[in-house]
């Protein structure tokens, strides 16, 4: 899992059958870098989300079938980022 922040929505007008109809965005990482990940819980540009990857993504889906091997996995409300003493 990666935590990651939304930028933007990513809208194709054709792609392979396998990805079905499932929304993308694209995502930013705490090194600037860019990833697409299919979207299950509808998150909206600059908000923070947490990633799986791999089978986990395809099973967050809910389709194990899905061609994806990123999905956000859920937008994240707060965090405490100071360490636990």
């Amino acid at each position: 899992m990666e935590i990651m922040r939304v930028t933007g929505s990513l809208v194709c007008t054709r792609r392979v059958p396998g990805l079905g109809v499932t929304d993308l965005r694209l995502l930013c990482d705490a090194s600037g870098g860019l990833a697409v990940a299919t979207d299950t819980v509808g998150a909206s540009p600059g908000s923070w989300v947490f990633t799986v990857s791999g089978s986990a993504a395809r099973y967050a889906v809910g389709d194990p079938a899905l061609q994806t091997d990123l999905a956000i996995g859920g937008i994240i409300d707060d965090w405490d980022d100071d360490p636990v003493t």
